[in-house]
């Protein structure tokens, strides 16, 4: 449903914008026929019913004027309303040349400049309407109309006047038509990537949902094993033949430690998955949260060479789920796998954005890795299920309205983390104002 209602908005964005162009279009309609009935009126001494010529010109210019100021506030545009639109157009330039000569007028074939945008923007219906209202009204203009008095008089300056007038016509036919039709295909493969975009991002998600139940039901059925190995290992360590033997104690002991890390990975998937919802969140500090998760990284991975580097102005109150905290390790574990001697993260604060960075000195990402970031089981890693570490990464920075990008250094790369602040910040409105 989500998807549906995105990518009606996207639709949207894209009418709203051909009906900007269709605003701007009128302008240049506006400004061509004061050009026109001045010319031929100053320039060539042929008498206009201006009073009716104007009145048309007015309306025309009234109507765009309260197009721009409603489609300034209202960005949603229906089919119904461009139709509209269009046949306003329609009936200001039927009545313009039913005052200038009818058919004999060459700029009646402006006419097929409405019918190709119709064919463009409308739906088949709507399109096939504004076909028949132009053929309509120039069949109308045809029988009803007159031609000028004055160009009667004189058939070979008629021809002549006839023929400037059409390649005048032509010429501005074929630049408006270019220009638009340019334009808004334009619109229209914007909006076709865009919904390509959000249908990629669905199918991102429900990948996501079944990764979460499986990953829920598995975690349910580790849990008594992880359990009763918790039990045996402590009987272990109570047994003579462990107790007086320093070296085995020491292995049961990181056996202990790494248990315990599955449990807590278990427990953070369970909390992902919904389950216990109470416990998954927690009110902290910023720092507090970075720091708390930076020592539990730490006493948990064999890192060798890590730098932190806190540029963060001032401690925030925030609250924090598991699930952002395993985003952070996910990003962190990338890159030692990447770089075992060194790794830095860097937090910092730009605007309301928080900004977390980490960067490693491996061998950096491959062109095509870097083009696909974030897509499911992209890796260099060749081992199968690879690849969803960073998947859920970009997904959860992305729930929370943030971004994630990627990009190599001249040694190693980095993977940024931007997450809104008021996504996560309490009162952070209040405290920004001040």
């Amino acid at each position: 449903m989500m998807s549906l209602s995105l990518a009606a908005g996207v639709g949207d964005t894209t009418g709203h914008k051909n009906m900007l162009y269709l605003i701007r279009l009128r302008w240049i309609a506006v400004l061509g026929q004061i050009t026109t009935i001045a010319g031929v009126t100053l320039g060539l001494g042929l008498h206009l019913p201006m009073p009716q010529m104007l009145t048309v010109l007015a309306c025309l210019i009234a109507f765009n004027i309260g197009s721009h100021l409603r489609w300034h506030e209202n960005p949603i545009v229906t089919n119904n309303e461009m139709l509209l639109a269009l046949l306003v157009d329609v009936a200001s330039l039927t009545a313009q040349l039913h005052f200038s000569g009818g058919t004999t007028n060459p700029f009646a074939f402006l006419y097929l400049l409405q019918v190709i945008l119709s064919a463009v923007l409308l739906d088949a219906w709507a399109a096939w309407t504004i076909v028949g209202i132009t053929g309509a009204s120039l069949g109308g203009l045809a029988l009803f109309s007159k031609p000028l008095p004055l160009l009667l008089e004189d058939e070979s300056a008629f021809a002549h006047l006839y023929v400037v007038g059409m390649m005048i016509c032509f010429l501005l036919n074929a630049g408006l038509l270019v220009i638009l039709i340019k334009r808004i295909t334009g619109n229209l493969r914007e909006r076709d990537a865009r919904l390509a975009d959000l249908r990629q991002r669905a199918a991102e998600e429900d990948h996501i949902v079944r990764m979460g139940l499986l990953a829920s039901g598995a975690a349910h059925e580790l849990g008594t094993p992880m359990a009763t190995m918790s039990v045996l290992l402590g009987d272990w360590l109570r047994m003579p033949e462990f107790a007086n033997n320093e070296a085995l104690k020491e292995e049961i002991h990181e056996m202990q430690t790494q248990l315990q890390r599955c449990k807590s990975i278990v427990t953070g998937i369970l909390l992902s998955a919904g389950e216990l919802r109470g416990e998954s969140s927690a009110k902290t500090t910023l720092r507090a949260f970075l720091g708390e998760l930076l020592d539990e990284w730490r006493r948990n991975r064999p890192v060798l060479a890590f730098e932190y580097d806190d540029q963060l102005p001032s401690d925030i109150p925030v609250v924090f789920e598991s699930t952002l905290k395993q985003t952070i390790f996910n990003l962190l574990d990338n890159a030692l796998e990447a770089s075992p001697l060194w790794v830095r993260l860097e937090a910092s604060i730009e605007g309301d954005v928080l900004k977390l960075a980490v960067s490693d000195r491996g061998p950096g990402f491959a062109p095509a890795m870097l083009a696909q970031f974030g897509k499911p089981y992209q890796s260099s890693k060749g081992r199968p299920g690879s690849g969803l570490g960073l998947f859920l990464v970009v997904n959860v920075a992305r729930t929370l309205g943030g971004t994630v990008e990627a990009r190599n250094l001249e040694k190693g790369a980095v993977v940024e983390l931007r997450l809104p602040l008021p996504a996560i910040a309490l009162e952070w409105e209040s405290s920004h104002e001040h």
